[in-house]
């Protein structure tokens, strides 16, 4: 059996995790869609592990398999399409791959959580928010609908919405896009799960509500020592936030490193392209850096580097040997032949 220590909960009740700490192991995980065109190789051997109130950022563009990973992981992907050929996700040592649905059913939300990113799409629009909230307590915890609704009162409160005892009845269409966002976050709150999932949580948002949305998520996140993935396309999101950060791209990662780490020096460059692309205040006027070309299509995976098209470094070696992620400084792995070379550019 493995040694356990426990957790704050908010429920009051003892919670368990390993004794060191790690909540959430993925192993050479791999997910394909089957289509009629062809097999898309959406998720090609991720690994990564995420420990107790530590805060992974998983970024990428758009297509380069961060959402299919948390889907993955929740464990509502469609399938069929979706086909999980191989791999392991381990939720406290346990397999959830492989175990029964009705104890996955029983995981997913008082243990492993999410936060969608179209918050107005994932809230049922002829349903009122505290309703919503309420669902998980009268579901999971077997509660009245009165003392149900008072919990999703208090969780809006948590989540700091205004009036939250008049607002409970109001639907998510009478809500702004900010406070929809924040009752997303209460749902996924709700059975104070050990892990968060939080899929582009401050999309189309602007960036004052941004910036509250990721200090609301930092203060829950150590406040109940949750693990917490941040799966964003935007480095500027993460910076403040993210403990260590993991990078994707066609399905594969290619670095991981500590958040201050990879800022200071990247060690791939499709990393360095991404930092680069940001806009700078200290280069007004100046034309925006921008990686050429375009992702590939994950039917058509380019022999060798997948990036290996879009990159300035890209010798022959790129286009035939796939590179392995290792490990190229302490605690930091890149999966480039050139990794060095990148870190000292």
């Amino acid at each position: 059996m493995t040694d356990t220590t426990t957790r704050p909960s908010a429920s009051g009740e003892t919670e368990y995790v390993p004794q060191d700490g790690k909540l959430l192991e993925v192993e050479d995980l791999h997910v394909e869609f089957h289509t009629a065109d062809g097999v898309a190789k959406a998720i090609n051997g991720v690994s990564f592990d995420l420990h107790q109130g530590e805060s992974l950022a998983i970024l990428g563009e758009s297509g380069s398999g961060k959402s299919v990973t948390a889907q993955a992981i929740m464990g509502i992907l469609d399938m069929p399409p979706a086909v999980i050929p191989g791999g392991h996700i381990r939720y406290c040592g346990q397999d959830l791959l492989t175990m029964p649905e009705e104890q996955r059913r029983k995981t997913r939300g008082p243990e492993v959580s999410m936060i969608f990113q179209d918050a107005l799409s994932a809230l049922n629009p002829v349903f009122p928010v505290g309703w919503q909230i309420a669902e998980m307590f009268r579901i999971h915890r077997d509660m009245n609908k009165s003392d149900a609704l008072e919990q999703a009162v208090r969780l809006m409160e948590r989540v700091q919405i205004p009036g939250a005892k008049d607002r409970v009845k109001a639907y998510p269409h009478q809500f702004s896009g900010g406070m929809r966002q924040r009752i997303m976050i209460a749902v996924a709150i709700a059975l104070d799960p050990a892990v968060l999932i939080a899929d582009e949580p401050t999309t189309a948002l602007d960036v004052t509500v941004q910036a509250q949305i990721m200090s609301l998520l930092e203060e829950l996140q150590e406040e109940r020592q949750m693990g917490l993935i941040l799966i964003t396309h935007d480095l500027g999101v993460v910076a403040d936030v993210a403990d260590r950060i993991a990078v994707m791209y066609a399905g594969r990662l290619v670095e991981k490193a500590d958040v201050h780490d990879l800022y200071a020096s990247p060690a791939h460059p499709y990393t360095r392209g991404l930092l680069e692309s940001i806009p700078r205040l200290d280069q007004k006027g100046q034309t925006l850096a921008a990686i050429g070309g375009l992702p590939p299509n994950l039917m058509r995976i380019p022999d060798g580097c997948a990036f290996n098209p879009r990159c300035r470094m890209a010798q022959d070696r790129c286009r035939t040997e796939v590179p392995e992620l290792r490990e190229v400084a302490p605690g930091r792995l890149s999966a480039c032949h050139f990794a060095e070379e990148v870190i000292d550019a």
